[in-house]
This record gives C-alpha cells, sequence and structure tokens, in this order.
C-alpha cells in the first residue's frame, strides 16, 4: 500500500508542475522531470551525497516494472485504447494496419537483429545472436501507450491516426508473443521446430483475437441487457480484468484480446440506440483510467533509470541502435506504401508521419527487465532505454510540429 501512494503522489507532484510550470503533453512532461530528478539523484551520488539516493533506491526496487506493467495496467491501458477506435473506419484501413502490425513487425525484427549483430561488435559491445534477436522483438513494436498518448496533441488527420493506432494497438500484442517465443527457446532447453514455433504463435495470435472477440461479444451482450451506468462500468472492469487473468491461464494473448474486446464495446458505445448518460459515464471513466494510468507509468519509466545499470562505452552502441531503429521502421513503412500507396489512401507525407511516429515506450523496457539476470540483459536493458527515452522525448515533442509541415497543404487547420 506505501508504494502506491508513494507513485499516486509522486505523479500528481509532477504532473501538478508539469501543468504549471513545463507545458509538455502530460505524460512526456512527467517522464522528462522523473528524469530530471533521477539524473540528479544519480549526481548527488556521483558527488558523495548518496542518503537521497539510498532512500529512493530501496522503494524503486521494490516496484516490479515489468510486473506491474504487464500483469497491472497494460490491460487497462489497451481496453482503454481500443474503446476510442473507430471500427468501421479501422475496418477500411484493415490492409495497411494489417500488413504494418504483422509482416511489419517481423521484418522490423530481423532488420535490427540483423544490424544489432553486426554493427555492435565494431562500436566494442557484444551480443549473442539469440539476444539479438530478442533485441529486435521487444524494440520493433511500435508501444501504443505512448503512440495514443502523442496522437491526441499531433493533430494527424483522421486516416492516418487510425492506422497508426490500429498499428501500435495490434503490433503490440504481436510483438509481445514473438518475444515470449524466442525467449522460451532461450530459457527452455532445446528451441522449437518451424512448425511448432508457427503452432505456438498461432495459438497466442490468434487464439486472443478469438478469445478477445468472445469476451467482446459476452461484454456487449450484457451491456445491452441494462440500462444503468455503475453497473456497466462494473462490467466493463470486469471484463478487463478477468478477462485478462483467463487469457494467460489458457496461454493466448491477453494483450490482443483487450484490443479485440474494447474494439467491440466501443462499438456498442457509439450505437445510437445506447443511453446518452450511460455512454458519457463509460467513456469519461476509461478515459480517467487511461490518463492516470498512463502518467504513474511514465513517471515510473523515468525513475527506472537510477536502477538501470549502464555498461561502459554505450553511448556510442545507443545511437548506432537508434538510427537502426528509425531506418528499420522507415524501411517496414515506405515499402508498403510505394507497393500499394494508391489502396492505402493516405495522404501526402504518411511515410515519414508513420516513420516519427512509431514510438517505442514502457513494454519494450518492461520485456527487457523480464530477461535472466546478465551482461547480456544489461546491454539489452541500456539500448531499450537509450531508444524509448530519445523515442518518447524527441520523437514524441516534435511529432506535432512535423505534421504541421508536412501536412498543412492537405489538412485544414493545422497552419492556423
Amino acid at each position: 500500500m506505501n508504494i502506491v501512494a508513494a507513485c499516486v503522489v509522486i505523479t500528481a507532484l509532477f504532473a501538478y508542475v508539469n501543468h504549471r510550470f513545463v507545458g509538455f503533453p502530460s505524460t512526456i512532461g512527467v517522464m522528462a522531470i522523473a528524469l530530471a530528478v533521477s539524473g540528479g539523484l544519480v549526481s548527488l551520488n556521483a558527488l558523495g551525497f548518496g542518503a537521497l539516493r539510498q532512500t529512493v533506491l530501496p522503494w524503486l526496487s521494490s516496484v516490479d516494472f515489468s510486473m506491474v506493467l504487464m500483469q497491472g495496467m497494460l490491460s487497462f491501458l489497451l481496453f482503454a485504447g481500443a474503446l476510442h477506435l473507430d471500427v468501421a473506419e479501422l475496418r477500411r484501413r484493415r490492409a495497411p494496419v494489417a500488413l504494418l502490425a504483422l509482416l511489419g513487425t517481423l521484418v522490423s525484427t530481423a532488420i535490427i537483429a540483423a544490424g544489432v549483430y553486426w554493427l555492435l561488435p565494431l562500436l566494442g559491445a557484444h551480443l549473442p545472436a539469440v539476444y539479438c534477436l530478442i533485441f529486435g522483438a521487444l524494440i520493433s513494436p511500435t508501444d501504443p501507450i505512448a503512440v495514443l498518448g502523442m496522437l491526441k496533441s499531433a493533430g494527424a488527420p483522421r486516416s492516418l491516426e487510425v492506422v497508426m493506432a490500429g498499428e501500435s494497438l495490434f503490433n503490440d500484442g504481436i510483438g509481445v508473443v514473438l518475444f515470449a517465443l524466442i525467449v522460451t527457446a532461450l530459457t527452455g532447453g532445446p528451441a522449437p521446430s518451424a512448425g511448432e514455433a508457427l503452432m505456438l504463435f498461432a495459438r497466442q495470435a490468434l487464439g486472443g483475437l478469438l478469445f478477445g472477440f468472445v469476451l467482446g461479444a459476452a461484454t456487449d451482450w450484457l451491456l445491452r441487457s441494462i440500462d444503468s451506468y455503475a453497473e456497466e462500468v462494473l462490467i466493463t472492469l470486469a471484463a478487463v480484468v478477468g478477462g485478462y487473468a483467463l487469457a494467460n491461464a489458457l496461454h493466448t494473448s491477453g494483450p490482443l484480446a483487450m484490443v479485440v474486446a474494447g474494439l467491440i464495446v466501443g462499438a456498442h458505445l457509439r450505437h445510437a440506440g445506447v443511453d446518452r448518460v450511460s455512454r458519457e459515464y463509460l467513456e469519461k471513466f476509461w478515459d480517467l483510467i487511461d490518463a492516470i494510468l498512463n502518467c504513474i507509468l511514465f513517471v515510473l519509466l523515468g525513475m527506472e533509470v537510477v536502477l538501470i545499470s549502464f555498461p561502459p562505452r554505450i553511448l556510442g552502441p545507443a545511437l548506432a541502435m537508434i538510427v537502426v531503429t528509425l531506418a528499420a521502421r522507415w524501411l517496414t513503412v515506405t515499402t508498403p506504401l510505394v507497393l500499394l500507396g494508391r489502396r492505402f489512401d493516405l495522404p501526402r507525407g504518411s511515410w515519414l508521419l508513420l516513420t516519427w511516429g512509431g514510438l517505442r515506450g514502457g513494454i519494450s523496457v518492461a520485456l527487457a527487465l523480464s530477461l535472466p539476470a546478465g551482461p547480456a540483459r544489461n546491454t539489452v536493458l541500456a539500448l531499450t532505454y537509450a531508444i524509448v527515452v530519445f523515442s518518447i522525448l524527441v520523437q514524441g515533442l516534435t511529432m506535432k510540429a512535423v505534421t504541421r509541415r508536412v501536412l498543412a497543404p492537405e489538412v485544414g487547420g493545422l497552419t492556423s
């Protein structure tokens, strides 16, 4: 309970400081402040004033970031994000979303893994081949939590917003499944054959999609049968908490299940027959859950830097991996746009916005933290953290300006 209280108090304080004095988007602002505070603690410790850092370290060490996000916050955040996505528009954009979420994630994983394997030795670092694949799998998916937060303030046109949001929601689940398969091969004995790996992937991914559909349909039926906002909120809350736990018990993808269930419930809320009061309460409840958990998550993400052991001479490899990750994202985005651009029907300059807007976030860090302890884990975690910080602070803060500059001729109001 003390840990929860400390998280909420610190998050509220940072959120106030950001809103009152800094003015960044809320999630980016609280993370920037948390990083600044963490950097100050590290600096004070280097100067010999380590008492404060020694007070903070035990508290941070008691917070299992990977468990808190993957088994706690993630189900709520994915459901809330999917809840506001227009299913009809997503269906129209299913081709680019499917290509970017599935093929894009797989191809990006291979490109980044190859880049890490060949470049790191040239820069004085090293990772075993399997850890190169693991790094590629955990850093390739765009983070839906970071992307959806960025889209709220970027001002992108609706068609592009749906593609970016849909891709980030689905490729997160694909990336988590792919990461789990590779880690299983690393820690669970003999590597599975291609057929076994494909079956495991299908069970996790397709099973998660199917379970999410059943869960969403059941929740939709319950919501249609009553007209009382208190019970409707409780039903959706039970669907998220119970559904995520059941998906894990069935060894299917909980993240994908939450996305599909959220899409179905969101479609229910937009139905003409839904009571206006109930719709407003449900939407505001999940908006509030989304905002609060996002801020807490990004504060924890900023504070985690105190606990990360950065290997010596990691700056060069980290900068190189930022470039490799952006290059892989550019390749996986531009290739389908060049080949199928007319069928996608996206605004001019979408390749740049899809590349620059492909943010990485807390999910990548959580996956890196879940790896077995050792030098390879330290390197993967340091590289991941560097990419996530660059992604959120640099790409996230400049995305609105890039959107205005690229799409101003097509999108009315962006230049006003």
